[in-house]
């Protein structure tokens, strides 16, 4: 197996930046990434952009944030009064809280102002609106088949 096709599980190693060149993210010091194409379990620019690497290969892909965590939900931003909140949180800008539905789904929240009354919440991905850039290093490429037997 030396070329990455769907469904293979693929041993990654990557740096993740933003357009301003920052790292959001890195396996560096780390174990690689390992993961099976087409599950979804990753963004989708990031599995087209292994599609055809070859072992050991290199390769610095750029992801429209299309591809990404897509674009910035302005429905996904709400204002909650501070009485609805639990006690003993104390809310500042950053903070990350869980809503859970009454279905039990959990949903992450950030804090992105604090009124006196209350507090502004965002729950977008944080990388959402973003257009993103990796550099990718295909360390191993497994066929479904070879990791059933």
């Amino acid at each position: 197996m030396n070329q990455v096709k769907e469904n293979n599980t693929v041993k990654v190693h990557y740096t993740g930046k933003l357009s301003d060149g920052k790292v959001f993210d890195s396996s560096e010091g780390k174990e690689p990434l390992e993961f099976t194409l087409g599950k979804g379990q990753l963004i989708p620019g990031f599995e087209n952009g292994l599609i055809d690497m070859k072992l050991n290969e290199k390769k610095t892909i750029t992801i429209a944030k299309e591809e990404a965590y897509g674009a910035i939900n302005e429905d996904l931003k709400q204002e909650v009064k501070r009485t609805e909140l639990p006690e003993d949180i104390k809310p500042e800008v950053g903070m990350g809280l869980i809503s859970k539905s009454s279905d039990g789904q959990e949903m992450n929240l950030l804090v992105v102002e604090v009124k006196d009354e209350s507090i502004v919440i965002d729950g977008n991905h944080p990388l959402a609106g973003e257009d993103l850039t990796f550099d990718l290093e295909v360390v191993a490429i497994f066929d479904t088949a070879e990791i059933i037997n």
